[in-house]
């Protein structure tokens, strides 16, 4: 399958840069494939995975949060507000952060604070939605 370049950059680092076969990015009015000669696209996105298949065959799962996607004739790039490889998330750490959270929320003294608790805890579920078992 012919190649294209995608890159995924989050505020923090460049998570991913190369040539790939297929992008599957959750666009905010749902999932897309990109392919090499994809029509020109720009869209917004939500939360989710970006899943990245590469000429060798290799998969690359990244969970997104939000951010922007842009297909154009040089290629796909993915500009998301967080952005963390699948593969680098410590499941018990996650799960750990999840009830802390939750905790936060519960002892919240006001309802700014339990906002800001709950918008992190909603995060961090989105994340643990997305790692799976």
């Amino acid at each position: 399958m012919p190649a294209f370049h995608f890159e995924l950059v989050s505020p923090e680092k460049l998570l991913f840069s190369g040539d790939v076969e297929s992008v599957v990015a959750p666009g905010a009015e749902g999932q897309f494939t990109v392919l090499k000669d994809h029509a020109p696209v720009m869209t917004t996105l939500k939360s989710g995975v970006v899943t990245v298949a590469g000429g060798d065959g290799k998969v690359e799962k990244l969970f997104v949060r939000g951010g922007f996607a842009d297909v154009n004739a040089a290629g796909f790039t993915i500009l998301a507000e967080l952005a963390v490889s699948l593969d680098e998330v410590d499941v018990a750490k996650l799960d750990a952060d999840i009830k802390n959270a939750r905790e936060d929320v519960a002892d919240a003294k006001s309802d700014d604070v339990r906002q800001v608790a709950s918008e992190k805890l909603a995060q961090l579920e989105e994340l643990r939605a997305s790692v799976g078992a």
